[in-house]
């Protein structure tokens, strides 16, 4: 097995481990490797267990009813996947989940994690708390995608980026993955972003992102 910085996943943050080898040796879990662009988990595939990506990155991607794909968000390593689910009476994956490169997953059974729970508070602490930060982070999703116009959800997302003091921003997706997370075409995003910069609100170099105009970009919003 190879060396996972437990400290770094969110899930794992608060577990007092004195040997960390030693406890991934005793951990009951298997571990499964995937290639660039395999899709590692279907929408609609039973939770059973918690899925631990410990390498790499994937993307997760919603089929709406109509048959369009949404993109969620891209998950980087340590992360668990959909978490909550593994308690989820309906405990199915909600999306697609697809690896951007090589990645690594460990499985680890409800069982164990249930035992994890019991022997050590810090870890059902911090599974919680994990859970309770991800129901705000689709909160803040369904926010986006309640937005009708493409500006409006372009903004929303720019001032969700950006930090208070800081209106200069790197924006890790390219122009389709971003069409993928808003759910709209690809050259009516460009269209609204070319639009953007030409009415001075927004700069773009390459994946830099800044905002010139906040109270026009905020307007965007109504």
């Amino acid at each position: 097995m190879k060396t996972v910085d437990l400290s770094a996943c969110p899930v794992c943050s608060k577990l007092k481990i004195d040997d960390e080898g030693a406890f991934l040796e005793d951990l009951k879990c298997s571990i499964k490797t995937y290639a660039k662009n395999e899709l590692i988990l279907r929408q609609g595939d039973v939770c059973d267990a918690l899925y631990m990506l410990t390498l790499g990155s994937v993307k997760t991607e919603m089929i709406t009813d109509n048959g369009n794909i949404l993109g969620i968000e891209i998950i980087k390593a340590p992360r668990p996947l959909a978490p909550a689910f593994v308690f989820s009476d309906n405990n199915r994956f909600p999306v697609d989940v697809t690896a951007l490169e090589e990645v690594e997953i460990m499985k680890i059974p409800k069982a164990e994690i249930m035992r994890l729970m019991m022997t050590n508070p810090d870890f059902m602490s911090s599974f919680m708390t994990h859970n309770a930060n991800r129901t705000q982070f689709l909160t803040n999703r369904l926010q986006l995608l309640s937005i009708k116009t493409i500006k409006g959800k372009v903004a929303h997302f720019l001032l969700e980026n950006s930090a208070v003091d800081n209106k200069t921003f790197i924006i890790n997706r390219n122009q389709t993955e971003l069409a993928d997370f808003f759910g709209v075409a690809r050259p009516s995003l460009a269209r609204c972003l070319s639009e953007m910069v030409q009415d001075g609100i927004i700069s773009i170099n390459k994946k830099e992102y800044r905002i010139l105009n906040s109270k026009k970009l905020r307007e965007l919003l109504i």
